[in-house]
């Protein structure tokens, strides 16, 4: 297999552009067929929810649709993730694609029983952890250096419009005929398909027949790199930090809205205004930062903006009205979006080749898990407190924090040390998977059945000192879809 982490360090010159990223066909193909299954998807929850409601007249039965979506990523996305790396990404990718344009075809069957359609969703959205891990893990193969960071801010910022169109496309059309829209979701997967068919090359698997173990093993190790490894693990802490706080006001939008005022707003109105905010928000950031600032500018500015981030919702305390609300919200948004896609970067440039789709479940399904917890904590919390003491209470604790994990980011030549061991690890088509995993971690490897020790190796990654203080300090090695 081909080398697949780029050597490229952050570098004092200027950003990649859009057009050098845009001039790779393939990530054109990616680009393309991630629109537009995004879309797609967004109008089928809007359509589906809706059409729930309508056979049910069930607020909970809609909101069931609505939330299953989210259930393959919290029973099994590390371990469908982990299926990614068996196979060909570009089979898996168009493979999954078939699958749920198959399924919602079924799903638009007139008089569908609304337990068959959310089976048959539950079922469509299985496929989304293989696919999305794929399309993960590839994305280092087709772009390199500044150019994969730049890539991944247009694919964040791209899911992020995908949500607003989708949404407002799928109310449109699914409000005369739901049918209709799930067809077009349908469409949107045949034509990702062709895209990904015709449009990515055919590369061997990541992970070879001789060196497959148990699907559950393998997720394991996954899950050992991520968390045993110090520079992945940084960057986890700082990705599931960041979702904690910024998806707050989203998900409270709606009673915010209804309980505190719409500030001369029709209330839908105004919880329309809190929930775009944030995606508004990240779009611009991303874009701005993106091109505003070259590489290493946007590394120092990483920790910078993880603490502003939380902070801009603290003025949530003084009860604003719903517009200022919408601007403290994309300010999150901005400021996420400002440090995400370079976390992201940095993320996928210390794995090694043969482990990015598993750590991609491991990352996507935090992600989620996360999300979820922190708008169900907040949520339970304002049914004693109000929400704008909640809002600005949490985020506080958010700016402490943000600033602990800034203050224990490691320093720039344990970053670099932890891209080099990748490139040395290379992957499991190169050496076996308990190998790369120490190459990372520093441990033992993982010798299985009457082996000594199974257990997560501790230890530091490549070199064997403690983990590095503060960012600048003399440190040796240690430790963001469909």
């Amino acid at each position: 297999m081909e080398a697949t982490v780029s050597d490229e360090r952050p570098s004092p010159e200027g950003p990649a552009t859009f057009h050098e990223v845009f001039a790779q066909r393939e990530y054109r193909a990616i680009f393309a067929a991630s629109a537009l299954s995004w879309v797609g998807d967004y109008i089928a929850k809007a359509a589906v929810t809706l059409l729930v409601y309508q056979e049910t007249r069930s607020v909970a039965l809609s909101a069931a649709a609505f939330a299953i979506s989210y259930l393959p990523w919290l029973v099994g996305g590390p371990l469908l993730s982990t299926l990614a790396e068996r196979h060909r990404y570009r089979q898996v990718m168009v493979a999954c694609d078939l699958i749920r344009m198959a399924l919602m075809v079924v799903i638009a069957i007139p008089n569908m029983p609304v337990n068959m359609i959310l089976v048959l969703l539950f079922a469509a959205t299985l496929a989304n952890p293989p696919s999305q891990a794929a399309k993960s893990a590839l994305m280092p193969l087709v772009l390199t250096g500044d150019k994969l960071v730049l890539g991944l801010s247009l694919n964040a910022s791209t899911g992020q419009a995908a949500q607003v169109v989708g949404y407002l496309i799928g109310a449109s059309v699914a409000a005369f005929n739901p049918a209709l829209a799930l067809l077009i979701n349908a469409a949107t997967f045949a034509v990702s398909a062709a895209l990904t068919r015709f449009g990515v090359a055919d590369r061997p698997p990541a992970m070879t027949a001789a060196h497959r173990s148990h699907l559950l093993r393998e997720t394991g190790q996954g899950f050992r790199l991520v968390f045993g490894t110090p520079v992945l693990r940084a960057i986890a802490v700082l990705v599931f930090s960041a979702m904690l706080f910024s998806i707050v006001p989203e998900g409270l939008a709606a009673a915010w809205a209804s309980e505190h005022g719409a500030g001369g707003m029709d209330t839908g109105v105004a919880q329309a205004v809190i929930m775009a905010a944030n995606p508004v928000g990240f779009i611009l950031g991303g874009l701005v930062v993106g091109r505003a600032f070259g590489p290493d500018r946007r590394l120092a500015l990483m920790r910078p903006l993880a603490v502003l981030a939380p902070a801009v919702l603290v003025p949530a305390l003084f009860d604003p009205p719903p517009a200022v609300v919408a601007l403290l919200a994309g300010a999150c948004g901005f400021a996420v979006a400002g440090m995400l896609p370079m976390a992201n970067g940095l993320f996928v440039r210390a794995l090694p080749s043969g482990f990015r789709a598993r750590a991609f479940g491991v990352m996507a399904s935090g992600v989620q898990v996360i999300q979820g917890v922190a708008v169900l904590v907040t949520g339970l919390l304002a049914e004693r407190f109000p929400i704008p003491a909640v809002v600005g209470w949490w985020s506080a604790a958010g700016v402490l924090l943000m600033a602990l994990v800034a203050l224990r980011w490691p320093s720039r030549s344990s970053v670099d040390a932890a891209v080099t061991a990748a490139e040395r690890a290379g992957g499991a088509a190169v050496a076996p998977a308990e190998d790369a995993t120490r190459e990372q971690t520093g441990g033992a490897p993982d010798r299985g059945e009457g082996g000594a020790d199974e257990r997560p190796p501790t230890q530091d990654g490549p070199g064997d000192g403690p983990v590095a203080g503060r960012p600048g300090e003399p440190g040796r090695p240690r430790h963001a879809v469909r």
